[in-house]
């Protein structure tokens, strides 16, 4: 399958997919007799796991520590792989608990526009 196809099918540019590839998030892939990647599925696997992980917030740098683990095939990594994935889903539950509040405030603002955010606008330019 050639980057184009690849692309369209993990909703990843080209260029991210080749960042990804290059930094080392996706192990490398196969190439054709003509030097175009051939990616199979083992490659489209990773990149849906590398974009799933970014969505959830996952530094660059964190991501490279975690597949480098895993890439390693050793299962004395196993509790330190564990142990990232956790920090992450703590991380990502303090975040979506900030945007529940701000979701929250926003929507008292939206309730209560016309008996208080109208006036309370009229203080912000002056």
């Amino acid at each position: 399958m050639n980057i184009k196809e690849v692309s369209e099918k993990t909703g990843l540019s080209n260029d991210t997919i080749r960042y990804y590839e290059r930094i080392g998030l996706i192990m490398p892939v196969p190439r054709k007799e003509n030097h175009l990647r051939d990616f199979g599925q083992r490659s489209i696997n990773q990149l849906n796991f590398v974009r799933q992980m970014r969505n959830a917030g996952m530094s660059v740098e964190r991501l490279r520590e975690y597949v480098d683990m895993v890439y390693e095939d050793n299962d004395a990594t196993i509790p330190a792989r564990k142990e990232l994935l956790s920090e992450q889903a703590d991380e990502m539950k303090d975040r979506i608990q900030q945007m529940q509040e701000a979701h929250d405030h926003l929507l008292y603002k939206v309730n209560n526009y016309d008996s208080h955010m109208h006036q309370a606008e009229s203080r912000l330019d002056k």
